[in-house]
């Protein structure tokens, strides 16, 4: 459900955020052992990242820029992080 602030409409963003495919990643790898001790087979690698949810008020044309800063200067590490990110919610 969306909020209507008095200055606009919030838009729900989704960004989600993974290692990039040449990094090691030991938590992936643990999740992946626990599975296994778990019984769970066939599981051949598993990855871990992050989803961040952000509810903004922004002008859709400005949306893009407004996440790639968030992202550059705070929630992805560029050295061993990607990033996508979509609108959930307009």
């Amino acid at each position: 459900m969306l909020q209507i602030l008095a200055w606009g409409l919030v838009m729900k963003v989704r960004v989600v955020i993974t290692l990039k495919p040449s990094v090691l990643d030991p938590q992936g790898k643990a999740v992946k052992g626990a599975l296994e001790n778990l019984g769970f087979a066939g599981i051949k690698d598993v990855r871990v990242g992050k989803v961040v949810d952000l509810d903004m008020d922004v002008d859709k044309d400005r949306v893009a820029d407004v996440v790639s800063d968030i992202c550059g200067k705070l929630l992805v590490n560029p050295v061993i992080e990607t990033y996508q990110w979509q609108i959930l919610e307009e």
